[in-house]
């Protein structure tokens, strides 16, 4: 029986093979209980490079209102919706800024649901096309 991380490493292995056939830049996110990692990586063969890159764990994020309890150290946010939403809109803004206006979201074997789904329409919202 495979456990569920091993699981979610052979579907994100599974989706990466196929963007890399497509040959588009890939949003790649990483989800933890506490925070959302969104990076923005280029297509090119011999080495993937970061274009761009946010997370809810930078000071310049400033979600505080989101917080839900007063227990989290200073420049952290908790892992919501609503931050999930605002930061897949800053991680559009950033590529459309670079000139990428078509990726391929890479959820990282990530469940298409909650954060991950909030984060992916939001980054539609503002302009990206998956």
């Amino acid at each position: 029986m495979l456990d569920k991380k091993l699981k979610r490493k052979r579907r994100a292995i599974k989706t990466r093979v196929k963007i890399k056939q497509i040959g588009l830049e890939r949003l790649c996110v990483n989800r933890t209980a506490r925070h959302l990692y969104v990076q923005l990586i280029s297509s090119a063969e011999v080495s993937d490079k970061v274009l761009a890159s946010a997370s809810t764990l930078v000071n310049d994020f400033n979600l505080k209102e989101n917080q839900k309890g007063g227990n989290e150290e200073a420049g952290r946010v908790r892992n919501n919706l609503q931050s999930a939403t605002k930061l897949g809109g800053q991680i559009a803004k950033k590529a459309l800024a670079l000139g990428i206006s078509r990726v391929a979201f890479d959820r990282s074997g990530f469940k298409y649901h909650g954060r991950i789904k909030a984060l992916a329409d939001a980054a539609r919202e503002a302009g990206l096309n998956f």
